[in-house]
């Protein structure tokens, strides 16, 4: 069954980054929190939830975005960059898994051997 994808960045964390030349760089994005859902035909979903930090080592002063010109969609193409092959496999794997268990769902049960009295309840969903 096939699955679509969405992403959301859900939080942003900025320090000043200062170049191996003295350029001070205000309010470089340091950290990124994203989720990545996946929703398939029937409407079941699963959700992965990550962060990526970036490094001072990829910022020149002539790529540098300034913080109040950012979109979603810039910070997204750059956590989509670093989110690929193995990585995004894992992803997705995790997502399926959270939609498999929604479709076949997993059920804590008594023992078969165990009496009425020593039966115990399976512990409430996380």
């Amino acid at each position: 069954m096939a699955v679509t994808y969405t992403w959301e960045v859900t939080s942003l964390k900025t320090k000043n980054e200062t170049l191996d030349d003295g350029v001070v760089l205000p309010n470089a994005i340091y950290e990124t929190y994203w989720k990545k859902m996946g929703t398939d035909e029937d409407g079941n979903e699963g959700i992965f939830y990550g962060g990526t930090p970036f490094y001072v080592d990829n910022l020149t002063e002539e790529n540098f975005q300034q913080f109040d010109a950012l979109t979603e969609e810039i910070v997204l193409g750059w956590i989509q960059a670093i989110v690929v092959e193995d990585y995004e496999e894992h992803v997705n794997e995790q997502i399926q898994k959270q939609i498999d268990e929604k479709v076949t769902p997993i059920t804590e049960v008594a023992m078969p051997w165990s009496t009425e009295e020593t039966r115990v309840a399976p512990p409430p969903p996380v």
